[in-house]
């Protein structure tokens, strides 16, 4: 079950041998009831959480088969998972958890609570998580993940044993894909370059055309911003383009919710919904608007994220730094744009890039950050600028 955890050799360590010696009273330097595992995205932070869980739930460092499938499917009985597609973790699915977190395990060696995400709780969420973390019942694990320590509250850091990930070397994501999923390597080691390591992006970066071609739209329109103009509708094409890639993402995953819930509920495909069943209706929509929220600022997030790795490209064959470019096969067209514009301006580029993603993370309107953020991208031809 750790097989797929690629590149976090230490972390394993540390977390199998937590769970080689749960339960016993001399091992309190090793197993501690309270984890945060932080990591940037993409690490696995979650995928390490769930083969942990599946190790302390079985009482086998290793796991056991039907917990595996157990705790992958998110089934078991002794495992709760607390996630939200929404903006923030909200305190009334804290207090339910909580509540759980007080059953004794039903079949298992622990009761395992995992919170994804942590940093989306909100300080008075996290300050009614406190207690719960200091003194959990003897047989819960809370597990909690966040892209680092910083993103939560110093009183829930001192509560909690932490585990920082490192970032997969390409290598190693590549190799991942191939052994997992079927991937030419060829494009699986673009795939995690392109990436720049996170396992889940270079997932549908190697197994889907749409991502790969929505990438490299993005990537062209950011090279031919040439005025104001063209920054603000190339703003207006990147909302766009977010907003595709958030359907692909939860389309399918609505309609599917949506036809469980009328069958649950006993409502026939093409039958009108009663009046009296309307409101669970209105709350599975309710929530799944809150997802497409989220997903659409994920979606804006990894624009940001690869049009960071063009222009620390184009920064590196500014400097002429011997290292190797994220978005090689655009070699040509960097080295033009590095051409036509000053290393401090790319400079100035990417602090820009970084303040948008501030903006839109404090609700700043994405089109006005993203127009902000393109203006700073302006590159003009070497004998544009000669005459200017």
């Amino acid at each position: 079950m750790w097989s797929e955890l690629t590149g976090q050799d230490q972390a394993i360590a540390v977390f199998r041998g937590a769970a080689s010696t749960a339960g016993i009273a001399s091992s309190a330097q090793q197993m501690t009831h309270s984890w945060l595992i932080t990591g940037p995205p993409g690490s696995g932070r979650s995928n390490l959480a769930y083969a942990f869980a599946t190790a302390l739930i079985s009482g086998d460092p290793d796991g056991d088969e039907p917990t595996r499938i157990q705790v992958e499917a998110r089934s078991h009985p002794d495992l709760h998972v607390l996630a939200t597609e929404g903006v923030i973790i909200k305190r009334d699915d804290v207090r339910e958890i909580v509540r759980r977190s007080h059953y004794s395990p039903s079949v298992g060696r622990h009761r395992v609570i995992i919170v994804e995400d942590a940093d989306r709780m909100t300080e008075q969420t996290s300050n009614f998580l406190l207690k719960e973390l200091e003194e959990p019942p003897e047989r819960t694990v809370w597990i909690l993940c966040a892209p680092s320590e910083a993103d939560l509250i110093p009183t829930i850091r001192s509560r909690v044993r932490s585990v920082r990930l490192q970032v997969p070397s390409i290598a190693d994501v590549a190799s991942l894909l191939v052994r997992r999923d079927g991937v030419d390597p060829v494009l699986a080691e673009r795939a995690a370059r392109e990436a720049q390591s996170h396992i889940g992006m270079a997932h549908r970066l190697a197994t889907s055309d749409e991502a790969r071609s929505r990438r490299a739209e993005t990537l062209r329109l950011a090279l031919e911003v040439r005025s104001a103009a063209t920054a603000v509708a190339t703003a207006a094409r990147f909302l766009e383009i977010a907003g595709d890639d958030a359907k692909a993402i939860t389309e399918l995953r609505d309609a599917e919710e949506r036809a469980h819930a009328l069958h649950s509920l006993g409502v026939a495909p093409g039958q009108a919904v009663p009046n009296a069943l309307r409101p669970q209706l209105k709350a599975l929509e309710d929530d799944q608007k809150r997802r497409a929220t989220r997903s659409l600022r994920d979606g804006i997030d990894r624009i940001l994220v690869d049009l960071a790795s063009l222009y620390r490209d184009i920064l590196l064959i500014q400097l002429g730094a011997d290292v190797e470019l994220v978005n090689r096969e655009l070699l040509e067209r960097l080295q033009y744009a590095a051409a036509s514009a000053s290393p401090a301006r790319t400079l100035a580029t990417l602090d820009a890039i970084q303040s948008a993603r501030d903006r839109i993370d404090g609700n700043v309107q994405p089109a006005l950050a993203l127009e902000a953020m393109l203006v700073s991208a302006i590159r003009r031809p070497t004998t544009e600028r000669g005459a200017a």
